[in-house]
């Protein structure tokens, strides 16, 4: 009996000292369910792991099988609301999870709004599943070009956001840009806006020190290569540093080039 006893109570101090490990998954509900590949324990009893909580919460989806689901849908979740999924398993082995990417928050906004007021791009949103970052782009020198930023919401009611921005002269083109982890970017439809500011010149074409622009303006300095040296935003240009040779200069609406004496 004091054998018996002696073995069960060794079994049980290896029980409750056995190290347990985890996984901690957090992101934001989009959804999908998370898949786990699910092995054998080491001492080849049982599975390796032994329990699944979603935001607190033990799951109640089967686990003692090689492979199981998680099932998120029956929390109540909404789209873009933020949870944690921890997978405690066993010392000496570890599950993997098949799909971590679905907990990542995906571009899915919708815009109910979007104009201009004062110096200011105003966008309204609904269906957004996740915070992501707005990107505001701005249609200058043949291309598009950042101009603004700003954290998403990422709720899916309605939500509002603004930018503040700068106009060159005669028709501006504005969009709204989110890229999620799937790397294709999700765009706004075009806003156009017909500014009746002056056209921006530079002075001189060629230089020594300074260049000067009429109004204050965005601008870019390229090398003859079509590496770029300086941007910002201003009425002045230093180029003291520069080396002696051609240029190219975005400014106002235009390209244009300049020599550096």
């Amino acid at each position: 009996m004091k054998r018996l006893l002696h073995s069960f109570l060794l079994l049980t101090l290896m029980i409750f000292s056995a190290k347990a490990e985890d996984i901690v998954l957090n992101g934001t509900y989009q959804g999908d369910n998370l898949y786990v590949k699910n092995p054998f324990a080491p001492s080849g009893v049982g599975f390796c792991v032994y329990e699944v909580t979603v935001n607190g919460l033990t799951s109640t989806d089967e686990i003692n099988s090689s492979a199981f689901e998680v099932d998120l849908s029956v929390y109540g979740f909404i789209p873009g609301e933020a949870l944690s999924v921890t997978i405690k398993y066993k010392e000496g082995c570890q599950p993997i999870v098949l799909n971590p990417e679905v907990l990542n928050a995906r571009s899915s906004f919708e815009i109910t709004q979007l104009d201009i007021n004062q110096d200011k791009v105003h966008w309204s949103t609904i269906k957004e599943a996740g915070s992501l970052p707005f990107v505001v782009e701005q249609f200058r020198w043949n291309k598009w070009i950042e101009v603004g930023r700003v954290n998403g919401k990422g709720v899916s009611d309605s939500n509002d956001y603004e930018s503040k921005v700068r106009f060159h002269s005669g028709e501006n083109r504005f969009r709204i840009k989110q890229t999620d982890y799937r790397g294709k970017p999700k765009y706004s439809d075009d806003l156009i806006y017909l500014s009746t500011a002056p056209e921006v010149n530079f002075t001189p074409q060629k230089v020594d020190d300074e260049i000067q622009f009429t109004a204050p303006t965005l601008y870019e300095i390229y090398d003859e290569y079509g590496g770029i040296i300086f941007k910002g935003y201003g009425q002045t240009i230093n180029v003291s540093g520069l080396k002696k040779g051609s240029y190219y200069l975005n400014l106002d609406n235009k390209l244009a080039e300049f020599t550096k004496k």
